[in-house]
């Protein structure tokens, strides 16, 4: 039977936080405010990629 491999990225995010965070210099403010801002961000740019996937 085959091996079923794990996805490397979560469904709905197109740059994981943890991967971001890394090229970012060292955060000032809230860390928990800028993570939250970052994945609805994503998140949106997730969905915009796949309308225009889906729309033509």
């Amino acid at each position: 039977m085959a091996e079923q491999r794990k996805p490397k990225i979560r469904p709905g995010v197109c740059i994981p936080w943890e991967e971001k965070l890394k090229e970012l210099p060292e955060i000032s403010g809230d860390p928990k405010l800028v993570q939250r801002v970052w994945e609805d961000i994503d998140a949106l740019a997730y969905v915009y990629i796949w309308q225009c996937l889906l729309s033509f």
